[in-house]
């Protein structure tokens, strides 16, 4: 089940909002839970026993360490359950990937003429359940939290179907007085309906038509697609691709607020960063923090020498894209930033500070581009592929087929919507003040708001009965 389905909007998430006010306080916990299992169970019945499982272990093994005064015994505890945790992430994600590369490598040294591909059903969400019940034992551990008392709190924490198979990542400690109490008012009530109309928006009217459109321009077999198409295909895709998950995290957090809880945010306009640097504190920033405060500090940071902290990045955003999926195009899409993020700490970022935002967000936005060729692409061929057609100009045409057969009125208008929405903020700050000031007031506004919201959700439910459906890209990670 995904939540930009006639199914969640208007089936599941009426049916959940009435039995968990209708229940009372007491009652609400149970709802949530079965809710939440309900709506894993839809999409993936049988991995519900390891969701389950994987839970309760958790849930075990945080209530052993705090009665453990030997720290070794406490450590060895945290490796059980990290090496558990990395274990079935590593199965289910990792194993067919890296068993494939294996015979790769032998079939290239011509010591197997076949080649072996083990695929494994991957468990929907399993690298964002994962990352919370990391983030939950490590914090045990160190002593920064108490473990939660009831196993029901702890698994609505784990399952809690808003953010169960696409984040935001939420650390325990951000929400474990919210498991407990949390307020419920209209206001609150009120926000998360605007945030889960808007998010709707963003992914059925921005994300779902511009995906459509790169998918028919990068399919296209080799030779069509000239510079001019790639480009605009990758612009395409670069939209889509944030207006996806973007649009996604804004559901979650709209729906968290719905029944009283506060997730964190994940997006804040990440186009217009000035640097790599920037863009990671301003993308899937749950993602971002997570790996900082779990594998980068460790490693050491920043408070090492500089070809330490260099290769503590490097190893960072390796890792970081490996996370995103069994491929070595993520592999490579990591190291890709990471190496950004290294020039930038060695010597680019001070200069990027003297130069004016017309030029580092441009560049910084190309920058990023690129980046989603390898995240695109379905290997390392075609992204070469991609990329040697992007930097092939001819001054004979920019299309093998004419614009009209990949755009109509109906794309560019969305283009054009979400290219001023992704730098809205960039857009604004370049106007004069008396204008900033004008618009300030419409924003708060909460009928201006309100209303918005509902032209969204009409417009997005039109597209859903009358069109196809692609399901959110973080789906698959």
């Amino acid at each position: 089940m995904v939540f930009a389905s006639q199914i969640f909007l208007f089936a599941f998430l009426p049916a959940v909002l009435v039995l968990y006010y209708a229940t009372g306080r007491r009652g609400r916990a149970p709802v949530l839970l079965a809710a939440s299992y309900f709506f894993y169970a839809w999409g993936a019945p049988q991995f519900v026993l390891i969701l389950l499982a994987g839970t309760y272990f958790d849930f075990v093994i945080a209530r052993l360490m705090v009665k453990r005064e030997d720290p070794q015994a406490r450590k060895a505890l945290l490796v059980l359950s990290v090496a558990v945790n990395l274990g079935i992430l590593g199965y289910y994600k990792y194993a067919g990937f890296f068993v494939t590369s294996f015979y790769d490598l032998l079939k290239w040294a011509e010591l197997v003429q076949y080649r072996n591909v083990l695929q494994i059903a991957l468990p929907i969400g399993i690298s964002f359940f994962t990352f919370h019940k990391l983030s939950y034992i490590i914090d045990v551990y160190r002593g920064t939290v108490q473990p939660m008392q009831r196993f029901s709190l702890f698994a609505i924490y784990v399952a809690f179907f808003p953010q169960l198979v696409a984040g935001p990542i939420v650390r325990y400690n951000q929400i474990a007085d919210q498991l407990v109490a949390r307020s419920h008012t209209l206001d609150k009530f009120f926000d998360g309906i605007v945030r889960l109309c808007f998010g709707l928006g963003k992914k059925v009217l921005i994300a779902n038509v511009l995906g459509r459109t790169a998918d028919s321009m990068l399919g296209q077999p080799a030779g069509v697609l000239t510079w001019g198409g790639g480009w605009l295909a990758m612009l395409c895709y670069t939209f889509q691709i944030y207006f996806d998950f973007s649009g996604y995290s804004d559901m979650a957090v709209g729906l968290g607020k719905m029944f009283g809880f506060t997730l964190p945010e994940n997006f804040n306009q990440p186009y217009v960063s000035r640097s790599i640097t920037e863009f990671w504190r301003r993308w899937h920033m749950s993602l971002s923090a997570w790996f900082k405060d779990y594998l980068y500090i460790p490693l050491g940071g920043n408070r090492v020498s500089p070809g330490r902290t260099y290769l503590n990045l490097w190893i960072v955003f390796l890792l970081c894209g490996l996370w995103h999926g069994a491929n070595w195009t993520f592999v490579a899409w990591g190291c890709y930033h990471g190496l950004w993020l290294v020039i930038e700490r060695a010597y680019l970022l001070k200069r990027l500070e003297r130069l004016p935002a017309v030029v580092t967000i441009p560049s910084t936005f190309i920058v990023v581009l690129l980046g989603w060729v390898l995240f695109r692409a379905p290997d390392i061929a075609h992204a070469l592929m991609l990329l040697q057609t992007m930097f092939s100009p001819s001054a004979a045409t920019i299309f093998a087929r004419p614009l009209g057969d990949f755009f109509n009125t109906k794309v560019i208008v969305v283009l054009a919507a979400a290219a001023v929405l992704s730098f809205h903020s960039a857009i604004m700050g370049a106007l004069p003040q008396s204008i900033r000031d004008a618009a300030a007031p419409a924003g708060r506004n909460v009928w201006a708001r309100g209303y918005a919201a509902v032209s969204l959700f009409v417009l997005a439910w039109a597209a859903l009965a009358s069109g196809s459906f692609n399901p959110f890209i973080y789906y698959r990670f």
